[in-house]
């Protein structure tokens, strides 16, 4: 780490810009505020942690959606009021489901957004269990059920796509798409994990 943290420059509110670039394209991801304790956990972690002036508290990118971002490199700018971090993002880094806060969504980030919209969710209900929830009701049943359910969804994602007719495979896909996130969910694997994967295998031959 490129940085001394004695030499920064805080504000009055103990905060100091953070710049979020990907470390392999340049691209500038967000941009985020650190106090010295966010700074610290980051260091110690090699993952981003911020400060919300919104919320008055630390948090740390990803720890709800998965879409980490593992520390490169620190560096501050020349007034040392300013810091750069060099991350290698694991999903999206803006809350729309954009890659980045500083581009327009597109249709591929609105479905990015859905899933993690969808993902949390589930989660919650994992966690509340509400009542007449169907959520709940499979989780009450377990994995069985859960995998039960995502063959059936599989099969008929397969007839409608047998099919000329184009929004009965729309839904088909959706019900499958769901049932696959509670399984994740009841596995404990998250989003992050899955989109580095595939992040992964677009970069190897003969993987995709």
């Amino acid at each position: 780490m490129k940085l001394a943290i004695e030499n920064l420059k805080f504000d009055e509110h103990g905060l100091i810009p953070a710049i979020v670039q990907d470390a392999q394209t340049r691209e500038v991801l967000t941009l985020a505020y650190m106090n010295s304790e966010s700074l610290a956990k980051t260091i110690e972690t090699m993952q981003t942690w911020f400060w919300s002036r919104s919320r008055q508290e630390l948090w740390h990118k990803g720890e709800t959606s998965g879409n980490t971002q593992v520390v490169v490199e620190l560096l501050a700018d020349c007034d040392n009021d300013a810091i750069v971090v060099l991350v290698n993002p694991a999903g999206p880094a803006c809350h729309t489901g954009a890659t980045s806060c500083f581009v327009g969504e597109q249709p591929v980030r609105k479905f990015d957004a859905a899933l993690d919209h969808l993902y949390n969710v589930i989660q919650e209900r994992q966690r509340l269990r509400p009542a007449n929830s169907y959520t709940t009701y499979l989780f009450d049943q377990g994995l069985d059920k859960i995998l039960k359910k995502v063959g059936e969804e599989s099969t008929e994602t397969i007839v409608a796509a047998k099919n000329e007719a184009i929004q009965p495979l729309v839904a088909e896909v959706s019900d499958l798409l769901y049932h696959l996130l509670v399984l994740l969910v009841a596995r404990g694997v998250n989003l992050g994990q899955v989109a580095q994967e595939l992040q992964t295998r677009s970069g190897s031959k003969g993987k995709q």
